[in-house]
């Protein structure tokens, strides 16, 4: 598909975001909590995954992207990060085949370089596996940053066009990761915290933000209706004023 941008024209507003993206935080203080080790956060976590992953499909949102491990993420503590990586591969072995049977495609964005062969090359064969998939496309950002998104864009397009010193945002757009989906309509931060924290920065120009205290690995299909509701209340006038918004309807 080709890829539009908010910022250049007006898109249209379904009444069911088609493209939710979700930062999941809260796994580690879910599980400190209860006086659990952090990683029984992170396990719990992928647990709401499904459920979510499932929850969208039901209502037929078709692009679901959630911010899995930041490019920053590999400051936190060395076996934190050991367990992240280790449930990551436990996570494909188990759900892929679920997804390629309920027509859901995977695709994982981010600067997988530092990924050891093994694990990308299980990302490599969920993505071939499920590649023609067409009932819900979901987005797992791996040591993914909005910054590097940019970055690795600019290089890209500096090189499809030698020697030219002006661009447009349609020139920058088909280099970016996620060039294949939509904006998001909706973004989700769960954890309490209200910050996009380097988390599609390009995309989320005009997306309406949602922020909810309730930790990740307690993120319901209801709550996902009570974002999606939040979302339905909100005027989305992508620069035009009320009356203009009025005379369109």
């Amino acid at each position: 598909m080709k890829y539009s941008s908010s910022t250049t024209a007006v898109p249209e507003v379904p009444k069911v975001p088609r493209h939710v993206a979700i930062i999941m935080d809260g796994n580690g203080r879910w599980a400190t909590r209860r006086f659990l080790p952090r990683v029984a956060g992170h396990v719990k976590g992928v647990e709401a995954v499904r459920t979510v992953v499932e929850a969208c499909a039901l209502r037929g949102i078709e692009y679901l992207t959630v911010f899995a491990f930041s490019s920053e993420n590999w400051r936190r503590p060395e076996e934190e990060v050991s367990l992240l990586m280790r449930l990551f591969v436990t996570a494909l072995e188990r759900e892929v085949a679920k997804m390629h049977a309920n027509n859901i495609r995977l695709k994982v964005v981010g600067d997988l370089s530092r990924f050891d062969a093994k694990l990308r090359e299980m990302i490599a064969n969920a993505e071939r596996k499920t590649a023609n998939n067409t009932r819900l496309t979901v987005t797992v950002c791996a040591n993914y940053g909005g910054r590097w998104d940019i970055m690795q864009a600019v290089g890209k397009m500096v090189a499809a066009h030698p020697g030219a010193t002006d661009f447009s945002e349609e020139q920058l757009a088909p280099h970016l990761a996620m060039a294949y989906a939509p904006e998001p309509d909706l973004f989700i931060r769960t954890g309490g915290e209200e910050r996009i924290s380097n988390f599609l920065l390009w995309q989320l120009a005009y997306t309406e933000l949602y922020f909810t205290d309730t930790y990740w690995p307690d993120f319901t299909s209801e709550k996902l209706d009570e974002a999606i509701a939040s979302y339905q209340h909100r005027e989305r006038r992508f620069g035009r004023t009320g009356e203009q918004l009025a005379k369109s309807k």
